[in-house]
């Protein structure tokens, strides 16, 4: 069992799907979870009562991760709520959207998506890299999508998502000598809202089929893998993003 006990960790996109089941083993691992969200308030405060009703702690913060005055007060209310420094960072949020080619895509849609998939990593980061010590961990969400280029209609946000893997690389080294470490997940056809809204059921069963284990991964799954990184379990585990897909796609 992995031990976060007095840990103080913040999610991002946290209330729902991977992320709440993000939000939900790090409390049963012992951290004191701060859990941001965007539009879904009931999703947040469902995911809030699912970690207290465990014994676990949390708060719920509204926050635009895209936006730089949302990130610091993102990052001051979780150091005023817990009294003390940020532990580990999962950077959840991000999105698809919607599925456009190249030559059908405004510019506004390309920058939306460069700027919740990429961008709001960078701000999350710059807010919160200064009040993390030495032992602390960063867990970026990148995709499968930025190994393969993602599926039809999906370029921009497979592009982003290969910026969240570049930069996680330069961000390890570059807080690795602060004994920061930065990694990353890199999930595939993961059973969620994502996929529930923007890809179609014969195309799930599809790759489901073509999968060695045959099926579809489980937030849950994910949330193990994320738990391990942010762990002392994983101290020499640095700058690497691990794929989750279940043998779909091999780096």
């Amino acid at each position: 069992m992995i031990d976060l006990t007095n840990k103080v960790a913040l999610v991002t996109g946290g209330a729902r799907d991977i992320g709440r089941a993000v939000s939900i083993q790090l409390a049963k691992s012992g951290a004191k979870v701060a859990i941001n969200y965007y539009d879904n308030p009931g999703d947040a405060e469902e995911t809030k009562r699912l970690i207290e009703e465990n014994g676990g702690t949390a708060i719920i913060i509204q926050g635009d991760m895209t936006k730089p005055e949302d990130t610091r007060n993102l990052v001051a209310k979780t150091l005023e709520a817990f009294n003390a420094n940020i532990d580990i960072l999962i950077n959840v949020a991000g999105g698809l959207v919607g599925r456009k080619l190249v030559v059908d895509m405004e510019e506004e849609f390309w920058d939306l998506l460069i700027n919740l998939n990429l961008k709001s990593v960078f701000l999350v980061c710059k807010s919160a890299i200064p009040f993390m010590n030495t032992g602390g961990a960063i867990v970026n969400f990148t995709s499968q999508a930025a190994r393969d280029g993602g599926g039809f209609g999906a370029l921009a946000y497979a592009t982003a998502k290969g910026g969240v893997l570049t930069f996680t690389r330069g961000l390890a080294k570059e807080l690795g000598p602060k004994g920061i470490r930065v990694n990353a997940v890199s999930p595939g056809m993961i059973n969620t809202t994502f996929h529930n809204v923007h890809t179609k059921p014969e195309i799930r069963e599809k790759v489901a089929a073509s999968t060695p284990l045959k099926r579809e991964g489980e937030a849950h799954e994910v949330a193990a893998l994320v738990t391990f990184l942010a762990s002392d379990a994983a101290s020499f585990v640095n700058g690497e993003s691990v794929e989750i897909n279940g043998g779909t796609y091999f780096v």
